[in-house]
């Protein structure tokens, strides 16, 4: 796959800091000959956190990032003086970011907010002093507690994009036209599938200078829960749109089939995506064949699918301020404000197939005579160097 500034997924090895050891220590001082127990107690290791970030909208400053060590805190002193804390590693994300652990994919945390502090791995506590374990029975104690011990793991990152409309649909469906009419954005635009191979935002101007922000997810194929199309992919990027805008085009030999379809890869990942207010958009109906009722199959769809349907062409600008007024409605309802997803665990092995292509093995190989099936002739290979296998 074609590299790209937009980074969706990273997979990195996170370690906090090791707590500092208490001191074993005892005062000294002149005509003090038994002054007792003054060990310190050891610094906390450093933590790991995640802070988001709203000017952040991609993981490209993670991806050749492999390793976060936060640094371990310092052992105690005499005098009681207490070892150094460990320094903490801030890890800044976009908003959105959701964090899985990296060998068993099990959820983790998710950044919302801009500015908000997650902390991932907190440090090891510091150990206490000996002066901590001085007791009337054991006036002198030679021991002292040592640090708590690090946390570390593999730690997926997957950017989920934050917008109000999401455009939902197979390839070539025209929504990458539809966001650069619509918006200041300018996707990649061609005539062949999957053009838009990463999320594309754009801002929506509407009227008394309000504005939402609009995504256009990459195309959507049937078998798209299962990886297919590198469905899993695009499939997270729709969890945290308010509103799904499905595109079906007026050519389409079955709308109704092609729209369930959809709905149903979109169950088939999480079931939650169906709680999400929806409408179809017929798309590219400047070229709808001059015998099709738009006005008629608009109300037929509506009546049975239950949801809000709508006719417009990009190329003529046909029912874009319609398409605009409905987004805007839908959008400032209450209950499309908040909506809330949970996060169900991730199979790695799934993920990282689909993320991290397999690299091409450039290393050479040692091909021995003595392995080499019979029926070649090995009287016009010997003598060229081949190593032969010793027995």
């Amino acid at each position: 796959m074609a590299s790209s500034s937009f980074i969706d997924y990273v997979k990195i090895y996170c370690r906090s800091g090791k707590g500092g050891a208490g001191s074993m220590h005892f005062h000294r001082a002149k005509y003090v000959p038994k002054g007792g127990p003054d060990g310190g107690d050891g610094g906390r290791g450093g933590h790991i956190i995640l802070r988001g970030n709203r000017n952040l909208w991609t993981l490209l400053h993670l991806k050749y990032q492999k390793h976060i060590f936060a640094t371990d805190g310092g052992s105690g002193g005499a005098s009681r003086s207490f070892g150094k804390d460990g320094e903490d590693k801030i890890i800044e994300v976009p908003c959105g970011t959701v964090v899985y652990n990296g060998d068993t994919g099990e959820f983790m945390c998710e950044v919302k907010e801009h500015h908000e502090e997650i902390i991932l791995f907190r440090g090891g506590k510091g150990g206490l002093g000996n002066w901590h374990f001085r007791t009337a029975t054991n006036q002198a104690p030679r021991y002292a507690q040592p640090g708590e011990p690090c946390m570390e793991a593999n730690v997926i990152l997957q950017l989920k994009v934050l917008a109000d409309v999401g455009l939902v649909g197979f390839p070539n469906a025209g929504k990458s036209t539809l966001l650069s009419v619509v918006s200041a954005a300018k996707p990649e635009i061609a005539d062949y599938p999957f053009t838009t191979l990463t999320p594309q935002l754009g801002i929506v101007s509407y009227r008394d200078n309000q504005s939402f922000c609009m995504a256009d997810i990459p195309g959507i194929i049937e078998g798209a829960a299962e990886g297919r199309g590198l469905g899993l992919r695009f499939l997270r990027h729709i969890e945290r749109n308010a509103v799904l805008l499905f595109m079906v085009p007026v050519i389409t030999e079955n709308i109704k089939k092609e729209y369930e379809i959809l709905l149903s890869e979109l169950e088939k990942y999480n079931p939650q995506l169906l709680t999400k207010a929806r409408i179809l958009a017929i798309s590219k109906c400047d070229i709808a064949d001059s015998e099709i009722d738009l006005e008629k199959l608009t109300k037929q769809l509506a009546e049975d699918l239950g949801i809000a349907v709508i006719t417009f062409s990009s190329a003529s600008g046909m029912g874009i301020t319609e398409l605009k007024d409905l987004l805007w409605e839908e959008l400032n309802k209450e209950q499309n404000q908040v909506i809330e997803i949970s996060h169900s665990p991730i199979d790695v092995k799934v993920i990282e197939r689909n993320e991290e292509p397999e690299e091409e093995d450039d290393e050479p190989h040692t091909i021995y005579l003595n392995e080499v099936e019979e029926e070649w002739d090995l009287d016009k290979y010997r003598g060229i160097g081949w190593d032969t296998q010793e027995d």
